[in-house]
């Protein structure tokens, strides 16, 4: 039997964190082929029900790769984007969704080694926690 792989879905700002992923494989930075990049024109604008989608069509984790407060090309997205996450990780957990297995990240154009380094991090902690399975935590729950 071969050791788990996680499919890590990530959704990169088109002005930073996509700019720095693709920086760090010109640079040749190691890092784990565990990503499918989604270019978007800001992290303001993932919309939370396609992370939601994302872990119902198969995906183990979730980034959201954004600029950094105050550097956002579209003034106040990646703050959108910072106020969205507790209240979509409380729905993801909800759902059964481990806190590990979703991420937002503040990665500038400039950090081509963060990204390797966040890539390679969460790979890693997925691979611990092993296949996302709704099945897994909705068995565990009490019907009252």
């Amino acid at each position: 039997m071969s050791e788990f792989e996680p499919k890590i879905i990530a959704f990169l700002c088109n002005w930073c964190t996509y700019v720095a992923a693709d920086a760090a494989g010109v640079s040749r930075f190691v890092q784990k082929p565990n990503v499918r990049a989604i270019r978007v024109n800001c992290s303001g604008m993932v919309d939370p029900s396609y992370i939601v989608k994302a872990f119902a069509s198969g995906a183990d984790g979730v980034l959201v790769g954004g600029c950094w407060p105050g550097d956002c090309h579209y003034i106040s997205g990646n703050i959108k984007a910072m106020r969205r996450a507790p209240l979509l990780k409380k729905l993801l957990g909800e759902m059964g969704v481990e806190d590990l297995r979703f991420r937002l990240k503040w990665i500038a154009a400039s950090e081509p080694s963060q990204y390797a380094k966040t890539i390679n991090e969460m790979t890693e902690e997925i691979r611990k926690l092993g296949p996302f399975s709704r099945k897994k935590k909705s068995a565990t729950r009490s019907v009252a």
